[in-house]
């Protein structure tokens, strides 16, 4: 099979994967509009197998197909997932092309939490209003701290230790499948990585649950 075609097969795989997550791990959070769903995790985990353009055209079109099937928010619910996921995945998968370690992986997913938070905190001010039915700026300003905050602090960080705990078992099963060639994806996993990974998931859930979020 060739490189370009394997290539495309995996996006495809891996874009497919992303929108039925949303199937099976989609719920309400802190308010009703606001869904923690896990696709940025397979996005993520794309981009850093091929690069922040094969991870943009993932978000461009699961964001779109989306809004089509299961968003009732239309236009705006589709700016905001590409926002969103745009914000999160691009700096964490461009660093991590940067410096291809476990050190690089850490580093951009941890930058790309705080500034996807950062980025959504100016993006529901600004587009919030627009679509919420009786929303006001000042509203939505009295929202900001106690729940668009912790809400997107808490999704970007849980779906990065996520990520942490499946990008090698997944690119490892790509490369056995033919789908994926890299040396890196033929080492042996880190017992360490997966266990902070998980000590970090299941310290997030708790989180939630006593925030009466689950």
């Amino acid at each position: 099979m060739q490189t370009k075609t394997k290539r495309l097969t995996t996006l495809a795989m891996l874009a497919a994967l992303a929108f039925l997550s949303l199937y099976v791990i989609r719920f309400p959070i802190f308010i009703g509009f606001l869904s923690y769903d896990v696709k940025d995790v397979i996005i993520i985990i794309a981009g850093f197998l091929y690069g922040p353009l094969s991870a943009l055209l993932i978000i461009v079109v699961v964001s779109f197909v989306e809004m089509i099937t299961i968003s009732d928010t239309a236009f705006w619910g589709l700016l905001m997932n590409i926002i969103s996921s745009t914000s999160f995945v691009i700096p964490a998968v461009l660093i991590y092309r940067r410096w291809r370690s476990l050190h690089g992986a850490v580093t951009g997913l941890i930058v790309g939490a705080i500034f996807g938070t950062g980025v959504m905190l100016l993006w529901n001010y600004l587009i919030v209003p627009l679509y919420m039915q009786g929303a006001t700026r000042a509203m939505v300003v009295s929202m900001l701290a106690p729940i668009f905050l912790p809400f997107n602090l808490v999704k970007n960080s849980l779906n990065a230790a996520i990520v942490m705990m499946l990008y090698k078992p997944i690119s490892m099963a790509l490369s056995r499948a033919g789908l994926y060639d890299t040396d890196q994806s033929k080492g042996r996993l880190n017992i360490w990585v997966l266990a902070i990974s998980a000590l970090a998931v299941l310290a997030l859930i708790i989180i939630m649950l006593t925030r009466g979020a689950l």
